[in-house]
C-alpha cells in the first residue's frame, strides 16, 4: 500500500529515494486523481465496527472452515453506483460444521442462500454488524465439503480517500473517442474484502482457487486477477472471467474502464515465460510502454535479488486506476500518471510491484507484523538503487527515509494492533511499519552478512531454500518466525535485537563518554535484554570495531585529543536527538499553520 510521510499529505512523493518519502502521504488530497462525490460521501452510512476493521481475530467457526473454491461473480451497475453478486462457495470442514461464518458489510441485501443447491429459509442466516452467520440444513463432518452461495445486492461504501481510506472508487475518464465512460476500481486494504464480497477477513485464510466473473456494461473492460480464461457479450453487458490461485483477500479487486492493452514477456533467470500485460487509459500508451520496459529490469532485480516472481504461471498484470495504487496480486493498480523521477524509475510501480513477493507471497499473520509486507517492500527500493546505480544512491535514499522514522510506539508488539492504527498520525505506526521497517532491515542486513540476510528473507518468503517456479507455497509468518529463521540461518540468538527494535518503542541510544584515552559506549534500549550491537569508530584512517559485550564497551584513542566518527557508514538505526528537535519544529510548524488556517 502506498505510504504518507511525517507531515500528513497524500501526495504522490518519491519512496525511499534520495528525494522523498516511501510512498505518498496521508492527510491532504491529491488534486490529479478523481475526488468522490461529496453528497455520495456524506449520504452513506457509516461502516459498522466489524467491517471498518481488517484481519479481527477469527471465530471458531471461521478457523474451522478452508475454502479450496470460489466462484464470484459480480454485476457492476455504473448508472445506480451498485453491484449484485453471487458468491458460491466450496467450504471444507477442518472440523464438525453446523455454520458457516462470512464478513460481508451489513449494507448489502442478503437476496438468498442455497446449501447444495437447496434454498434456504431466510431465518437460516443472519448478518448482525458484518458478520454473517449460516445454519446448515446437516452438519457437516470434518474432511466434508459443502457448497453454500449467496446473493447479495446494494451499493458499495464509497472511498473517501481511496486507497488510504477503502472502498469503491465511481469515476470517469475518456474513451478513444473522447467520450466519458465509466471507470471504476476498489482498494480495500485497511477495511477488508467484505466491503464488496462476502469472504474471510483475515490474512491466514486464503481461497484455493479464485473464478472471478465480471459482468460490465459492453464495451468496458475488467481487468482482474490471474488468468483470463473467457469473455462474453450479451444484452449489451461484456462478461470478463477470471481465474487466480490463492489470491491475497485485499488483493482481489475491480478495475473497470475503457482500457486499451499492451503487452509484451520476460524471460526469467529460472526458465519460464512471463506474460507481461498493462490496461491503460487511451492516450498513455508510450507511458504504460515504458513502464512495461521498466519492469523487465524490476524483474532482473526481484528474481536476482530475493527469487521467482511467485505468479509465473499467471500474469504481471498493471492497471491504470482513478486512485493512487495498491498491490493486487497480478493486477497492481497504478495512479501516477507516469510522471518522470531524478532517479530514473516509477518510485511507486516499483513498491506496489514488490508486494508480490510482500503481501502476495508472503503474507502478515496478523495486523501487528504489517511491517513485514510494508518494511521489505519498502527496502527493495534502497535496495534496488544499490543494485542498478551502486552504494551513493542506497544511502541518499536511506538517509531521506530515516528522517521519517516517529517510533513512538513498538513496531511488531506481542499484542495485536488494530487495522485502524494505520491512519493514526499521532501513534506513528502506520508510518514506521514503512520507514523503521526499512531501517532495521539495513542495520540486519549489515549485521548478519548479505549471504545471510538474503537466505533469511528467502527462507521467509518462499518457505525454503531452493525457491523454483511451481515448488512452493504462499507463506504467512509473524515476526517471531522471521526471528526463528535468522537465528537458524546464522546460528546465534537475536532475541536481544528483534525485542530492542520491534518489541519495545524508542530507538536504541548510544551513550558517548571521553576521559582522555578512553572512549566508552553503553547501549541503552527499552527492553530486558542488554543490547549487544556492535558499533564502528572511525579514527584518523582506521576504522575500529567495538565488540559491546553486555551493551558496554571501550575503545582506547591514540591520544587525548584524537578526533573520532561514531558509526561513520550509518550502519545503525538508532535515536538522532536532531532528528527529534527537526521532527517535532516540523510539527509545531505545521501544527501553528493549521490553526491560522482555520481562523480564516
Amino acid at each position: 500500500m502506498p505510504k504518507w510521510s511525517l507531515r500528513g499529505c497524500a501526495s504522490a512523493v518519491v519512496l525511499v529515494l534520495a528525494s522523498a518519502a516511501a510512498a505518498p502521504v496521508m492527510g491532504a488530497d491529491n488534486p490529479e486523481q478523481p475526488a468522490p462525490d461529496k453528497a455520495e460521501l456524506e449520504a452513506q452510512p457509516p461502516l459498522s465496527a466489524h467491517t471498518g476493521e481488517s484481519g479481527l481475530p477469527l471465530s471458531a467457526v471461521q478457523q474451522a472452515m478452508d475454502t479450496p473454491h470460489l466462484a464470484l461473480t459480480i454485476a457492476v451497475h455504473p448508472e445506480t453506483h451498485s453491484i449484485e453478486g453471487l458468491a458460491d462457495y466450496t467450504v471444507r470442514a477442518l472440523s464438525s460444521l453446523s455454520a458457516v461464518e462470512f464478513d460481508l458489510d451489513p449494507r448489502f441485501s442478503i437476496t438468498a442462500i442455497s446449501v447444495n443447491g437447496e434454498a434456504l429459509a431466510s431465518s437460516a442466516w443472519r448478518n448482525p454488524e458484518g458478520r454473517m452467520t449460516i445454519r446448515l440444513p446437516r452438519a457437516v463432518a470434518k474432511g466434508g465439503e459443502v457448497h453454500i452461495a449467496i446473493h447479495y445486492a446494494g451499493k458499495p461504501f464509497v472511498a473517501p480517500r481511496a486507497p488510504w481510506e477503502g472502498g469503491i472508487v465511481w469515476a470517469t475518464a475518456k474513451d478513444a473517442a473522447g467520450t466519458d465512460q465509466p471507470w471504476i476500481a476498489t482498494a480495500v486494504q485497511g477495511q477488508g474484502c467484505d466491503l464488496f464480497w462476502p469472504c474471510l477477513d483475515h490474512y491466514s485464510k486464503r481461497v484455493g482457487v479464485l473464478d472471478f466473473t465480471i459482468d460490465v456494461p459492453a464495451p468496458l473492460i475488467a481487468a482482474a486477477n490471474g488468468k483470463l480464461i473467457d469473455t462474453r457479450e450479451e444484452n449489451g453487458r461484456r462478461v470478463w472471467h477470471w481465474r487466480a490461485r490463492t489470491p491475497n483477500d485485499y488483493g482481489v479487486s475491480l478495475q473497470i474502464g475503457p482500457y486499451e492493452l499492451t503487452e509484451t514477456a520476460y524471460v526469467s533467470r529460472f526458465g519460464n515465460t512471463i506474460p507481461l500485460k498493462f490496461w491503460y487509459l487511451p492516450g498513455d500508451r508510450q507511458g504504460a510502454e515504458d513502464m512495461l520496459a521498466q519492469m523487465h529490469d524490476f524483474l532482473d532485480f526481484f528474481e536476482s535479488t530475493v527469487g521467482p516472481y511467485p505468479w509465473g504461471d499467471e500474469k504481471v498484470g498493471l492497471v491504470e486506476t482513478p486512485h493512487l495504487g495498491m498491490e493486487h496480486q497480478t493486477i497492481n493498480a497504478y495512479g501516477n500518471h507516469f510522471k518522470p523521477s531524478p532517479e530514473g524509475y516509477d518510485w511507486l510501480m516499483h513498491h506496489e510491484f514488490s508486494h508480490e513477493w510482500f503481501a502476495n507471497q508472503l503474507t502478515n499473520a496478523r495486523n501487528a507484523d504489517m511491517w513485514l509486507q510494508e518494511g521489505f517492500a519498502s527496502y527493495m527500493q534502497p535496495l534496488y538503487l544499490r543494485w542498478k546505480q551502486g552504494e551513493l544512491n542506497y544511502h541518499a535514499a536511506l538517509w531521506d527515509v530515516r528522517k521519517k522514522v516517529v517510533s513512538k510506539v513498538p513496531l511488531a508488539p506481542d499484542r495485536e494492533i488494530p487495522s485502524t492504527a494505520y491512519n493514526d498520525r499521532d501513534m506513528g505506526w502506520g508510518a514506521d511499519i514503512y520507514y523503521k521497517g526499512t531501517w532495521i532491515l539495513h542495520t540486519l542486513r549489515l549485521a548478519m552478512g548479505d549471504a545471510d540476510f538474503y537466505r533469511s528473507m528467502r527462507l521467509l518468503t518462499y518457505g525454503r531454500d531452493d525457491p523454483r517456479p511451481g515448488n512452493f507455497a504462499h507463506q504467512l509468518a509473524t515476526t517471531r518466525d522471521y526471528q526463528r529463521i535468522v537465528e537458524q540461518v546464522t546460528g546465534r540468538k537475536w532475541g536481544w535485537f528483534f525485542d530492542a527494535y520491534f518489541r519495545a518503542a524508542p530507538l536504541p541510544k548510544l551513550d558517548v563518554n571521553r576521559q582522555g584515552r578512553q572512549l566508552s559506549l553503553v547501549w541503552r534500549t527499552g527492553a530486558s535484554q542488554p543490547f549487544l550491537l556492535p558499533v564502528d569508530v572511525q579514527v584518523g584512517d582506521t576504522l575500529h570495531t567495538v565488540v559491546m559485550t553486555d551493551g558496554k564497551g571501550t575503545l582506547e584513542l591514540p591520544d587525548a585529543d584524537a578526533y573520532y566518527v561514531i558509526d561513520p557508514q550509518a550502519k545503525i538505526l538508532r535515536d538522532d536527538p536532531a532528528i527529534t528537535r527537526w521532527q517535532a519544529f516540523e510539527k509545531a510548524e505545521d501544527d501553528r499553520k493549521a490553526a491560522e488556517a482555520a481562523k480564516k
